[in-house]
């Protein structure tokens, strides 16, 4: 069923009795071309671009738990590409056309909001680091303006900018940054991807590799085994723990990302803020709560659960820039689980083990990253090279020394 005015107007005259699932709940097929393994938006991108862009529809996608049931429902939903560095700049800008025309693509609202991005800087060294960052944009075709204080001031009057350790100077603003709804994206990838014959395997878990001659040519699953012509892993913060069942040691730590939600407000921030002097950064959901999140709990960790001195650490950096939000009420909270490179730069490559293809190392940048990630990781899989927009994000770099060192998309565990 296409969405549409027509079928909406259709479902209302019969009682919305008539609304098929939005994708199909199959049995695995004993082989696949490619098996895509997580069910996360990573990977449902990937297997769409795979039937929509390579045309290779025996694909099937292999989640261990529910479609959405890990990072992709635990963030705090930003989309941008305010990146500096040439490794990054092109891909999330890639990323951001996308987002663009997402809606269309894939017949589904998941509700793209580009309300804008603003950092914030406080002192004349950030104003002129974000001068240089804004630059590059530009050079790129990317859009950016430089914010002096009075603008600022009259976008979010409620700031506070007087604060004698943090005062804001200005702002950094790509007015094509916003956000887009998680679980909604999520649902229209699996969508799209079975309605082009992908199949969307729940509730299977892997749990060992299938190999011939030293060649990965399947998976394990907690249904039943999966032969594969390629494997491609999209597993974020499980990434190492999955890869050590090929045998795979990567330069990869798995960290927990907590994010919050206050009460619903009226109308309030208009855009997405973040504080400059610390890690914070906030936004309005259309329902009202403000979402905001900050640094990564500074211990590995697999679990989706985060600890109370960084829940501390985050609201006081909220109250630092924003006062008032200290009179809000939290709603919930709840955690991610960050798949932290040693650049702070994702992977898209080849493993060494043939047959096994790497989606991984998305630090705080996964979600934003979300349908050029797929576009890429697909044009690997299909075609055995990587994507011009993605050809410095291979795992040689740590061997090589080659690394994309992005600092402003969290890098380093070791700076945690």
């Amino acid at each position: 069923m296409t969405y549409s005015i027509a079928s909406l107007v259709a479902g209302a005259l019969t009682g919305h009795r008539r609304w098929k699932p939005a994708w199909r709940k199959p049995e695995p097929k004993p082989s696949y071309d490619v098996v895509v393994v997580g069910g996360g938006g990573h990977g449902l991108a990937t297997a769409y671009h795979l039937a929509a862009t390579f045309g290779i529809r025996n694909v099937a996608v292999v989640e261990k738990g529910w479609i959405g049931s890990g990072n992709a429902g635990r963030n705090t939903t930003i989309i941008r590409s305010n990146y500096l560095l040439p490794g990054n700049v092109s891909f999330y800008e890639l990323s951001m056309k996308l987002w663009e025309r997402q809606e269309a693509d894939l017949n589904f609202n998941t509700m793209v909001s580009q309300r804008g991005v603003l950092n914030l800087y406080h002192s004349d060294s950030q104003r002129d680091a974000y001068a240089r960052r804004g630059n590059s944009m530009r050079l790129n075709g990317i859009d950016a303006e430089l914010l002096t204080r009075e603008e600022v001031m009259a976008r979010h009057p409620y700031l506070d900018y007087d604060n004698a350790r943090f005062p804001i100077r200005g702002g950094l603003l790509q007015r094509r940054g916003g956000t887009a709804r998680h679980d909604g994206v999520v649902w229209g990838y699996a969508r799209a991807a079975d309605r082009l014959g992908v199949d969307i395997i729940e509730n299977a878990e892997v749990t060992g590799f299938l190999r011939e001659g030293g060649r990965i040519v399947g998976v394990e699953t907690s249904r039943g085994a999966i032969r594969a012509g390629k494997v491609g892993m999209a597993v974020a913060g499980n990434t190492s723990r999955v890869a050590s069942l090929a045998g795979l040691r990567l330069p990869i730590e798995s960290h927990v990302l907590q994010a919050f939600v206050s009460e619903g407000l009226k109308p309030t921030v208009d855009g997405v803020i973040t504080f400059g002097a610390g890690h914070f950064y906030v936004s309005q959901s259309d329902k009202g709560g403000l979402v905001f999140g900050g640094d990564i709990d500074g211990y590995n960790s697999y679990a989706q659960r985060g600890n109370l001195p960084v829940i501390r650490d985050v609201c006081e950096g909220g109250i630092a820039v924003m006062p008032m939000i200290g009179r809000a009420r939290i709603l919930r909270h709840w955690g991610g689980i960050m798949d932290m490179s040693m650049d702070g730069s994702p992977i898209i490559d080849r493993t060494p083990i043939d047959g096994l293809y790497l989606n991984a190392g998305w630090c705080y940048g996964g979600f934003k990253a979300t349908p050029a990630s797929g576009m890429t990781f697909a044009h690997l899989l299909a075609r055995d090279a990587p994507h011009p927009t993605a050809t410095l994000l291979t795992l040689d770099r740590f061997r090589s020394g080659a690394v994309v060192d992005e600092k402003g998309m969290g890098a380093q565990p070791n700076l945690h």
